[in-house]
């Protein structure tokens, strides 16, 4: 039986299970509850299971049972399948019946089917346990969201846990929009923007609203920072190595006729390419200080090194196309022409060792993708349809991968 045919199989399961995580998400690095479930979901199955030290991780690693070609006695061949297990600080309005409990959280962003997917492919791959040629290890990890979870596993050993180093990663992401419903997206080179944070202070002198001269106004400058810095992305940046630098937090004062003592930015900023990466890191600081100079007053900028860019191999790419066409046709695959601005902690993974990252459409069947809204909003819905879809390309992608590596000499 075709394993898309096994994974329709596990569907109830994995909707059962997916509407649980929904119900109740964590955030950060400490997903006790999360842990749980993954650890019930695994149970029984012939996975040798590691918990994170500093996080709520867990790493599971199969140890195939058929012998390997002559050629890889010296390295055993291994996949990684990864999927993250964090929710977001959003307070749900999707009105879903399994809508969240928890005040203030909510699985923005669709990790809550990652997790089920991949616990049921933990399923199917044990039942083909004895035909794989080769170790898979599941990589199911918190701290997607802003908490760099992928950084403390691979401190902690995830891409040697089955004991020889991984060879090809995967990971896979739901989307909300975008592509219709059930499209497979993937894109070789850079895939997904690097992200860091800016956080800037403009320290002032408050004063009486009615006499500014009186003071130093922190906020007439802040002001100038923020369309500073839009002028700045657009002067002395190439357009066709795209810089998006978007002000989150601006915020100054307590009531209308007090000049405060200081005001707040805090920015994220995505980029394209490790030049103009490192460009920014110099530009901004030296912009940000030059107006406050000008002005008379004091500033604090922290830039943030968060997620490096997300690159994906080219070989490893094109492996995912061929198995997203056999499992799926052709019809079902997207190749993007251009990166998307999120950004991903996997890139920590894919900087590491060989590999690719899979974008998987769960918007409704007949949903317009266009105007469906996005990741992270609080009405971001995700179908349940493509679960076992998902779990069938963890499968297949190990399989797989598995099988060219077991025969490569």
């Amino acid at each position: 039986m075709p394993v898309t045919e096994d994974a329709k199989e596990l569907q109830g399961d994995l909707i059962r299970l997916r509407h649980d995580l929904h119900r109740h998400p964590e955030i950060g690095l400490h997903l006790p509850r999360t842990q749980e479930k993954v650890l019930q979901a695994l149970d029984g199955l012939p996975y040798e299971i590691t918990l994170g030290r500093d996080t709520t991780s867990v790493t599971a690693v199969l140890r195939g049972g058929k012998v390997p070609s002559a050629g890889t006695e010296k390295q055993r061949p291994t996949v990684l399948l990864r999927a993250d297990m964090d929710g977001l600080p959003v307070q749900e309005k999707t009105g879903v019946d399994y809508t969240s409990r928890a005040d203030g959280a909510m699985h923005a962003c669709g990790h809550d089917l990652h997790t089920s997917m991949l616990a049921g492919a933990a399923t199917l791959l044990a039942e083909k346990q004895h035909q794989l040629p080769g170790d898979v290890v599941l990589m199911f990890q918190p701290g997607e969201e802003g908490f760099d979870g992928a950084s403390y596993m691979i401190s902690e050993g995830v891409l040697d846990a089955a004991g020889t180093r991984v060879q090809a990663a995967y990971g896979m992401h739901v989307f909300s929009s975008l592509e219709p419903h059930g499209t497979f997206c993937t894109k070789p080179g850079v895939m997904l923007s690097a992200s860091d944070g800016l956080e800037v202070t403009v320290l002032g002198a408050g004063g009486h609203g009615s006499a500014p001269h009186a003071a130093k106004d922190p906020v007439t400058v802040a002001a100038e920072m923020v369309t500073a810095l839009q002028v700045m992305v657009t002067r002395q940046f190439n357009m066709f190595d795209p810089v998006v630098l978007s002000v989150g937090v601006l915020h100054a004062g307590t009531k209308r006729n007090v000049i405060p003592e200081t005001a707040r930015i805090e920015a994220t900023i995505r980029t394209f390419s490790e030049a103009s990466r490192v460009q920014m890191m110099e530009a901004v600081p030296r912009l940000l200080k030059g107006i406050a100079a000008a002005h008379g007053v004091e500033v604090q900028v922290d830039y943030l090194e968060e997620y490096p860019l997300t690159i994906t191999d080219e070989d490893e790419t094109h492996t995912a196309e061929k198995v997203i066409s056999e499992l799926f046709g052709e019809r079902r695959l997207s190749r993007w022409a251009t990166p998307l601005s999120g950004s991903e902690d996997f890139s920590r993974v894919l900087a590491e060792v060989p590999g690719t990252f899979v974008g998987l459409s769960a918007v409704a069947p007949g949903g317009d993708p266009a105007t469906s809204p996005f990741n992270h909003s609080p009405y971001a819905t995700f179908d349940d349809g493509v679960l076992a879809d998902g779990a069938a390309l963890y499968t297949g992608l190990a399989v797989s991968r598995l099988a060219t590596l077991s025969t490569a000499s």
